[in-house]
Formats: structure tokens, sequence, C-alpha cells
């Protein structure tokens, strides 16, 4: 919502535009998986929403904004109808895969002993529930720990939060301005993040757990829902990679063939939380933001375990993925691009060179 309002968006377009992301979300997770059998998990772009802060200068009119989001979404389209690019970013080696996955999960994973510090009295009883059921348990062990970290927050937040989330958003059109200057200094760089910086690792997140995602049909849909999704203030849709860590694990179900029932759960959750954005918002917004990223760095210490080991399992090119580890984990962002993209740049670009034997002379 900070991103829409940098570029224009009042209250009510801002509002618009998180609740048209989580019922378009939602839609397509329910969608592709049932028609794939495979845990396809989508999301809004996050670096996406960071671009939008970071370019709040480039204009004050939100009709320019939503006309550079659509064009971001047929440049996703066509990306879909290039079999090329489809083939190069499903075949990504599987040690930079893992690698590159670690280094997502890694920060995140840290923040159960972070919030442990920060947050005792809301953070320490969240992890010893999630450790009981993880023992008795293991598949509400996350489910549980999420509803003691809400219990917590309001019992903290006391009634204020609530009459924030009296207030339900509604879809307002915004007629989108086709502006040169704008398309260039939002739409592009924005179609770049969202495909190097979510949809690539997205890809690589799926082939870590033996899934091939079908570039077209996720690239065609994520595009299309972005760009109808656009007139209501929607600003990229993509497929996702750490909820997707989430849905393709072995803690999503042990049969590697059923993961897809998670995938259409978690749709059929966008499309509740949108029709009840108002009280999911005012509920997160009470929180502090290390509780919420401790909940998610317990669902995701079993994504961190498989990925890990599938990054060092091939002794050739242990070196190559612990710096793709170590650059996706710095969190580094280059020209507007973030850390998962370059860690796979650099490992690729390690993995040529340490692969490259010289010829011997005769």
């Amino acid at each position: 919502m900070a991103g829409l309002h940098a570029v224009g968006a009042n209250d009510a377009q801002a509002a618009s535009g998180l609740l048209t992301l989580c019922l378009l979300v939602g839609i397509v997770c329910i969608a592709l998986p049932l028609v794939f059998r495979i845990p396809l998990s989508f999301a809004w772009s996050t670096p996406g929403a960071a671009l939008l802060v970071a370019a709040g200068g480039s204009t004050n009119n939100f009709g320019a904004a939503v006309g550079a989001f659509m064009v971001c979404g047929v440049l996703i389209v066509l990306s879909g109808l290039w079999p090329a690019l489809g083939r190069a970013i499903t075949s990504i080696p599987k040690p930079l895969a893992s690698a590159m996955l670690a280094g997502i999960l890694f920060p995140i994973c840290l923040a159960p002993v972070t919030a442990a510090v920060e947050q005792p009295l809301l953070a320490i009883p969240v992890i010893v529930v999630w450790l009981v059921l993880f023992r008795l348990a293991p598949r509400w062990a996350v489910p549980a720990a999420m509803l003691v970290a809400a219990i917590g927050i309001a019992l903290t937040a006391g009634t204020d939060w609530l009459s924030a989330s009296s207030s339900q958003p509604a879809l307002v059109f915004t007629a989108p301005v086709f502006d040169p200057l704008v398309i260039v200094s939002l739409g592009i760089p924005l179609f770049i993040v969202t495909m190097a910086g979510q949809n690539v690792p997205g890809f690589v997140v799926m082939s870590t757990f033996g899934y091939r995602a079908p570039p077209r049909a996720v690239l065609v849909s994520s595009g299309v829902a972005t760009a109808a999704g656009s007139v209501f203030g929607a600003h990229s849709i993509n497929l996702a990679a750490i909820t997707a860590a989430l849905m393709a694990s072995p803690e999503a179900h042990p049969d590697k063939d059923k993961r897809w029932i998670a995938t259409v759960s978690s749709g059929v959750a966008y499309l509740l939380i949108g029709l009840g954005a108002g009280f999911a918002a005012a509920l997160v917004s009470a929180s502090p933001p290390i509780l919420i990223t401790a909940v998610a760095g317990l669902a995701l210490l079993g994504a961190l375990v498989t990925s890990v080991t599938g990054a060092l399992e091939d002794p050739a090119h242990r070196i190559t993925a612990i710096v793709t580890f170590l650059v996706t984990a710095s969190g580094v962002s280059i020209i507007g691009i973030g850390s998962a993209f370059w860690g796979l740049v650099i490992g690729g670009v390690l993995m040529l060179w340490l692969g490259w034997k010289r010829p011997v002379r005769a």
C-alpha cells in the first residue's frame, strides 16, 4: 500500500489494489494447480512493491502508474510466448538453484531467534507451541504457531486495531494513461524486477523440489492477471518463491503428488483474506514485523534443510554453491534488482570459470 501511495494512489485506490492482488492471486493459485496437479504458487511482486516506493518521484498521476502496470503485464505475457526464455529459466543447474533458495530462506529462518530476543513475550510462546506440535502433530505445528501469534498480537494491541479492521476495501477503477516517460521509468523496471527477482527464483524453487513448472502457462496467466488487475490498482502478479517453498516441500504433504492441494488451499485463503483485507491489514499492522517473519521462518525450516542439502551434495560444485548462497543471503540490490538474481548470475559465472578446462598442449 505504501508503494501504491508513492505513485499517486489515494487511500481508496491503494486499498483496491490490495484487494485486487489478493483476489487475483487466489484465483491463479486455485486454477493452475487444479489443471497441472503440481503446487504452483503465486504472489504479488515484493521487489515490485519496493520499486514503487523507490520510484515515487516518477509520477503523481496514478492513471500513468496504472498504464505502466498494464505494460508490465503485457511484457510478462510476451515472455511466456517466447519458448527460448521458458527453457532458459527452467534449466538452471541444481547446485545454483538450491543455493539461491537457501540464501533467500536463511534470513527468514533466523527471525525466530531474533524475535525471541526482541519480543520474548510474543515470540517464545509461538516457538514453544511450534516445537511441541512439531514432535506430536507436525502438520499442525505452523497453523498453531500462527494462531498463537495472532492471539498475542490481539491481546497486546488492545482494541484500537478492531476499529481499523472494520473498514472493507472496494474495487476502484482507474483508467490507464500511457505516458512514455512513466512506462520507461516504472513499467519496464517493474517488469525486470518481477522477472529477475520473483519469476526466475520461483521456477528455481520448483525445480529444487523436483517439479517442472510450465513456463508458458505460468507467465501468460500471471501476465494476463497483472494486465487485467492493473486498472484496479494491482501492480504485478508472479510465480511465488518463498511461499512456493512452503507448498512444494515435504511439510506440505509427504506424498509429492498431493502437495498441489496445499496451493489450492492457499488460493482459497487469499480469497478470504481479500474479502477481509481490512481485518488482515489491521492485525498485521498491529504486529511487530519480526513476529510475522518469525512464524514464516518456523514454517520454512524444512525447506531450508532441503535446499542446503541439495546445494552441497555435489563436492565439485560446493564452492560455487556457497558463493551463490552468500551473495543471495547478503540482500544486496544493484540497479533495483535483488540479491537472488545476482546470486544466480555470479554463481553461474563462477561455475563456468571453475568448470573450464584449459586445453592440453601436445
